[in-house]
Parts: structure tokens; C-alpha cells; sequence
């Protein structure tokens, strides 16, 4: 019993110091994509609906991890700090509070339901990273290819594609992060008032 009583004693041991030498977990610094809301419309509302679908987009973009390309086409990550959901969530999220917003379509809804629409809008993040391209300071980049697909009939209106550049003014992640806000707030402006103009190039009957 002595024994086991020795080796029980030296296995416990054994597993406490081993746990005072494990790294600590990470715990990063979360973020939320800053947004400033969009000004309501004056006109009238379109008399059509509105899916916002999630982007497609590359491993890299679809996660909750902030990237930076430091230069070429290395691309890396922020360490100690995450989105609060992946970058193609947090887009689409914007978009339709951008279009809420706006007031002009309704409803507006994404593609967690199953609601009938008149038009949806879809595409593809092709970038949502910070890059250096050269400079000491980075640039938040944001690249969208927008499609304005009809419901009925399944019809694409119209594709655009959007580049936002926005400078940073520092390296600290809060700076870049801000960025990453007043970059998105530029897009979904630009994007807003191109849905509306395509629809009315080729306006839709409102869905049943």
C-alpha cells in the first residue's frame, strides 16, 4: 500500500508541475465591426423586399480572425485579437442595417430565414484585411463583388464589383479596427444607393 500510496504521490506531482509549465490559454481582445448609421431616406419607400445573403468568400476571410498583409502575398493575423463573428457575418449584418436605415426597402432580412423576397443581394469578400503595400502604416481593404439577383425567375439585375481603401493612421489594432468601421460604413453607402438604382433600372413586382 506503501508503494502505491509513493507512486500515486509522485504521478500527482508529476501532473502539477507539468501544469505550471503549460502556456496560458490566449484570451484576445474581441471587437465589434464599428458602424455609424446611414441617414433615412426622404423618399418613399420601394414597395419591394430585400434578402441580404452571407458573402462567399476564402478560409482566410470567412473567420473571426483580423487579417493583415504585411507585404506580397503573405497574409497573416493580428495576435490577441478576433471580430466578434467572422468577417463575411459582421458584412452582411451591416448591409442591412444599412438598408434599415435607409427605409426605402421593406422588409429587409438575411439568409438565416426563409422569408420571400423581391430582389437578394449576394456576393463574394474577395478582401477584408489590412495591407502595407509598401508604406509604415497599413490600409484596410475591402473588396466586394455585388450581385442583384431578381427573385422571381432567379434573374441577375446587375453586378458591381466595390474596392474601399481606407488608411488607417497607425498600427495599433484599435486604429485598425476603427478603419475597418469607417471602411464598411463607406461600402455599404455605395452599395445602398446602387441596389436602389439598379432597381429602379429594372424595377420587380413586390413577391406574394
Amino acid at each position: 500500500m506503501r508503494l502505491y500510496a509513493r507512486v500515486y504521490t509522485c504521478i500527482a506531482i508529476a501532473a502539477l508541475t507539468a501544469c505550471s509549465v503549460l502556456p496560458k490559454a490566449e484570451t484576445p481582445d474581441v471587437y465589434r465591426l464599428p458602424a455609424t448609421p446611414l441617414p433615412h431616406a426622404s423618399s418613399a419607400t420601394t414597395g419591394w423586399s430585400l434578402r441580404v445573403n452571407t458573402p462567399q468568400a476564402e478560409r482566410m476571410i470567412d473567420s473571426s480572425h483580423i487579417a493583415v498583409v504585411p507585404q506580397g502575398n503573405q497574409i497573416s493575423v493580428y495576435q490577441g485579437a478576433r471580430w466578434s463573428d467572422t468577417a463575411t457575418t459582421l458584412l452582411r449584418n451591416r448591409l442591412i442595417d444599412a438598408f434599415r436605415d435607409d427605409g426605402r426597402a421593406s422588409p429587409v432580412s438575411s439568409d438565416d430565414n426563409a422569408l420571400p423576397t423581391t430582389y437578394t443581394l449576394a456576393g463574394d469578400l474577395r478582401a477584408f484585411q489590412s495591407e502595407y503595400q509598401g508604406s509604415s502604416e497599413p490600409v484596410v481593404i475591402i473588396r466586394f463583388d455585388a450581385r442583384l439577383v431578381q427573385n422571381k425567375g432567379l434573374r441577375v439585375v446587375a453586378t458591381h464589383r466595390f474596392d474601399i481603401a481606407q488608411p488607417v493612421g497607425g498600427k495599433t489594432v484599435p486604429q485598425v479596427v476603427a478603419a475597418f468601421g469607417h471602411a464598411s460604413d463607406t461600402l455599404a453607402s455605395q452599395i445602398v444607393a446602387w441596389t436602389m438604382q439598379q432597381s429602379l433600372a429594372s424595377p420587380a413586382a413586390p413577391t406574394d
